[in-house]
């Protein structure tokens, strides 16, 4: 039975869709049956991430409605065989998702993979709500700003309050994914540092994503960046993170492609 799991966050571009891709890759690259799902209906950016936007012929609301089978609309990976794509519309409205469509299409993947990961829609709109709502788990990916962090801490909220697990008295396992992080930035005071991060969320700590080049050359190309450039520092820290969801104890570390790391940190606040 699948581990669910929802990377969202309340502020767009702060690598949600990149997350997905590449922990979805880390994790298949690891032996896990992984499906990443995308949940942004009307944008749809996942399959581009992915290398897979030529090959969508159906998409997450086809099989919701009921209109194609769950089979049909899998785009399994080129480069890993335990990797599948379900895209999302671009023509159709987020209103034409249904609870009970959304309940069916997770049900169904639970029986078929080991993690589902499901890339949400920014903000608190229905898109959101939707994609957290069957989720085990929550990945809460932010960058070290200050409006990003403050969003962040919203959809903390919703999580608590919008989802099956809340509905049921039961509290989701929430982790901070911190992308985008320059310690030298940090350390002059241009952004936030991990230790205020953490203690204005209050979330575990799943990774520190460094700022790299890497991550933008890998989406341009089609492909995570774990499988783009493996040897990378944003690679090298999503495959720390998606160790830590499988439940390995990893030393928290900031990865550098500078100077291997830059020395292991938090490791009293891992995930």
């Amino acid at each position: 039975m699948a581990q669910v799991v929802v990377v969202t966050s309340g502020k767009g571009g702060v690598g949600k869709t990149t997350t997905t891709a590449a922990l979805g890759a880390a994790l298949a690259q690891n032996g896990q049956r992984v499906v990443v799902v995308d949940f942004d209906v009307g944008l749809r950016n996942l399959d581009l991430v992915m290398g897979a936007e030529r090959r969508v012929v159906y998409d997450l609301i086809y099989v919701a409605q009921g209109t194609v089978k769950l089979s049909q609309a899998l785009i399994r990976d080129k480069r890993l065989d335990t990797l599948y794509l379900l895209a999302a519309s671009q023509t159709r409205d987020k209103d034409a998702l249904t609870d009970d469509g959304v309940a069916k299409v997770i049900g169904e993947l639970r029986e078929s993979f080991d993690f589902v990961i499901c890339d949400s829609p920014a903000g608190i709109e229905r898109g959101a709500t939707l994609a957290m709502r069957h989720a085990d788990v929550a990945v809460v990916v932010t960058n070290p700003e200050v409006s990003s962090v403050r969003d962040s801490d919203r959809i903390v909220g919703l999580l608590d309050a919008k989802t099956d697990k809340a509905a049921k008295g039961e509290r989701m396992d929430k982790h901070l994914l911190l992308t985008r992080y320059d310690p030298v930035r940090a350390g002059r005071g241009d952004m936030l540092r991990v230790d205020d991060v953490i203690d204005i969320l209050s979330l575990p700590l799943l990774g520190i994503i460094p700022e790299s080049e890497e991550v933008l050359r890998a989406s341009n190309l089609g492909a995570p960046v774990t499988i783009s450039n493996p040897k990378s520092a944003a690679a090298r820290a999503y495959h720390d993170a998606a160790q830590r969801l499988m439940g390995v104890d990893v030393p928290m570390a900031l990865q550098s492609d500078r100077n291997g790391l830059f020395g292991k940190l938090f490791g009293r606040r891992a995930a």
